[in-house]
């Protein structure tokens, strides 16, 4: 772990940010790779994980964006809140908009419980979209972090940019399965069930880049872009990720992957920044 924390402080920032999305996406392509071998997952598993996917969000936001938006935040009191409280705002608006705009249905829903806006497009389309969305924010927060640590920030450390990136890698793999498992179930061949599967990550290295560019542009943004992709991530956790994995006989089993998802990325995070 310490030869990868000094790998990505020799690169430069832009490409640490790359290299690590590229990882987060690749994550992704392995859990769609399973329809190779499979043509369903078993429920109680799959709503297992997307509670773990939910669990490791929540921790990420939390420990990795969250807080240290605060530690860097001027002032006191509610002039130190202001700019964590606007970014997280920002970051959940902007994903309730693209929600309400971008047609997508989730993974458990049915054909009658589209989202966005009314299209023709089909079942697959609409679902490689709305994990798409789930990608969005995490590119995007592991950017901003490597960016962080490039400007010198101390609280956006190299160790809290890994483990964030360590963190979304391990939940990108069920996100994958998520994609490309229904595709298959539809009758898609497994080749292209595979690709549209991992395709749904290719934004995370295209956000990365954006967040580190962002981010060494206007410094003094640094609380608002973290806070932005904390509340970005949490609103796709408790609007869409979390109903998900509860709308089956599995809730309880749901509600625990969420705890050990939590807890594995709070250990992550203390134990590569502390």
């Amino acid at each position: 772990m310490d030869s990868l924390i000094a790998f990505f402080e020799r690169i430069d920032p832009v490409w640490a940010a790359l290299i690590a999305t590229t990882i987060t996406w690749l994550s992704t392509a392995l859990g769609a790779s399973l329809v190779f071998f499979f043509k369903k997952i078993n429920r109680a598993l799959f709503d297992g994980l997307l509670g773990f996917t939910g669990g490791v969000m929540l921790a990420a936001s939390f420990w990795s964006l969250l807080l240290p938006a605060f530690s860097m935040s001027a002032g006191t009191g509610f002039i130190k809140v202001m700019p964590v409280a606007i970014g997280f705002i920002c970051g959940a608006l902007f994903l309730f908009i693209l929600d309400q705009l971008l047609p997508h249905l989730h993974v458990n829903f049915k054909d009658t419980e589209k989202e966005g806006i009314k299209t023709p497009w089909q079942k697959s389309t609409l679902l490689f979209l709305a994990i798409t969305l789930h990608n969005i924010p995490e590119g995007l927060a592991v950017g901003v972090m490597f960016g962080g640590f490039a400007l010198g920030i101390p609280d956006a450390t190299i160790g809290g940019a890994v483990a964030l990136t360590i963190g979304i890698t391990i939940q990108n793999f069920p996100e994958g399965l998520a994609v490309a498992m229904p595709m298959r179930r539809l009758g898609y061949s497994r080749m292209k069930s595979f690709l549209f599967g991992q395709f749904s990550a290719a934004v995370e290295p295209i956000f990365g880049v954006i967040g580190v560019l962002m981010v060494a542009a206007i410094t003094p943004i640094l609380p608002y872009a973290l806070s932005f992709a904390a509340g970005a991530m949490i609103y796709v956790v408790v609007e869409e990720v979390i109903p998900e994995s509860q709308r089956d006989n599995y809730t309880d089993l749901a509600t625990m992957g969420l705890i050990i998802g939590f807890i594995l990325m709070t250990a992550l995070d203390a134990g590569l920044t502390g």
